[in-house]
């Protein structure tokens, strides 16, 4: 009797032997796990707490009280800069891209808005009508708030600017990005060695500064044309980042950000929008800023009116905030402000396009003021057709 009870007392050791065999392992990867994950949630706050960047503001002036982007619907302006040595803006240089995305917390919806660079708007800072991204130029991210806040009439929450550097190596680091490429094209790179990006159209994977010179390139057709390159792009970015080969490079991901970005986020806001990515829910939809070409001495974007009216009320849904009636408000939306400037940036776009100036079709479009003190910047790209809304939505793959 002894023996048999000896015997089993033996089956239960080896039983619980071959039990630590399996979760020995399991417990060290699961502990490896949380002390990955707790390094990356360390070096985020780290990195984010040294791109923090105050935009001079409590809360938007079109906001009652400060968002909490928790439970509230926000939104975001992304600002697009080139500011390397081998450019010069090592400061307030131009924009180079700006979009504004929208968000709506129960749906789980974002909206980005991509608004052409040479758009004809007022600029707060300074009190009177230039292109749009001159603002940045003028009073760094605040100033460019601000004259997106006047255009659109809905506030803006935060803003994130990200240098182009940061573009190149976020891509890279993701092993590429799947987009189409339109038509062939020839551009320069990223250092300005003329002829270095060569692309053949179709759906194809592209590097960092390949799809950096798709995204800038307008020389085959225009600026609107060039918005909806860079919304596709950042669909592709995104698509690729929350899928599952990608979490284990989360920690070169934001190295490859670090010091290229500057938001007015903290990391607790920040983490916040994580729960739009993880439902499986999340949609993206983009939308395009409709207008007319116009020559004098450089280059002028004018937008449409009443297009405007409708894309603020899009946006201002989206945002749960009151709409506005279109057709009471078209007639005010074609006032401008006016005031004597005293001087304009001297500085160069940031993009040069290789290509020679198109001579200005002759047309009825409306003219900038002969009176009104001439722009100093010239551009070298003269778009060369009216583009219409585009609008389409996306969903993310299901691989994360």
């Amino acid at each position: 009797m002894a023996n048999t009870k000896t015997r089993i007392v033996r089956k239960k050791v080896k039983k619980r032997k071959k039990w630590l065999l399996f979760l020995i392992p399991l417990l060290i990867i699961a502990l490896g796990i949380g002390v990955y994950a707790w390094n990356i949630i360390n070096k985020a706050e780290e990195i984010v707490s040294n791109s923090y960047e105050e935009d001079g503001r409590e809360k938007s002036d079109l906001r009652d009280s400060r968002v909490d982007p928790n439970v509230d619907d926000v939104s975001i302006l992304f600002i697009g800069v080139d500011e390397s040595e081998k450019r010069g803006n090592e400061s307030n240089g131009l924009s180079d891209a700006l979009i504004l995305a929208t968000l709506n917390k129960d749906e789980k919806n974002v909206k980005l808005l991509s608004i052409p660079r040479d758009s004809y708007v007022y600029i707060p800072e300074v009190g009177y009508e230039t292109k749009i991204n001159h603002a940045h130029s003028f009073g760094g991210p605040k100033a460019t708030i601000e004259t997106v806040e006047n255009l659109l009439d809905i506030p803006v929450d935060y803003f994130v600017k990200v240098n182009f550097e940061a573009f190149i190596d976020v891509v890279d680091t993701l092993n590429g990005i799947e987009v189409e490429v339109p038509y062939e094209m020839t551009e320069q790179d990223s250092q300005d060695k003329a002829g270095a990006i060569h692309l053949m159209p179709g759906v194809q994977t592209l590097n960092g500064e390949e799809a950096l010179a798709l995204a800038r390139t307008r020389k085959q057709d225009n600026d609107i044309e060039r918005g909806k390159r860079q919304q596709e792009i950042i669909k592709a970015i995104v698509n690729k980042a929350v899928s599952f080969d990608s979490i284990l490079r989360v920690d070169d991901l934001m190295e490859s950000v670090g010091d290229n970005m500057t938001t007015s986020m903290s990391f607790d806001e920040l983490t916040s929008f994580i729960s739009y990515g993880t439902t499986g829910e999340l949609t993206l939809e983009t939308l395009n800023l409709e207008g007319t070409d116009s020559w004098e001495s450089v280059y002028y974007f004018i937008l449409d009116p009443t297009d405007l009216e409708e894309k603020r009320n899009i946006l201002k849904e989206q945002l749960n905030l009151p709409t506005t009636d279109t057709e009471t408000n078209t007639e005010s939306d074609s006032e401008t402000w006016e005031s004597e400037p005293e001087t304009e940036p001297t500085e160069p776009d940031t993009w040069q396009s290789e290509t020679e100036e198109p001579t200005a079709p002759e047309s009825d479009t409306w003219q900038p003021d002969p009176e009104a003190p001439a722009e100093p910047e010239t551009d070298t790209w003269q778009p060369n057709q009216e583009d219409e809304q585009s609008e389409e939505t996306w969903t993310p793959s299901d691989s994360y």
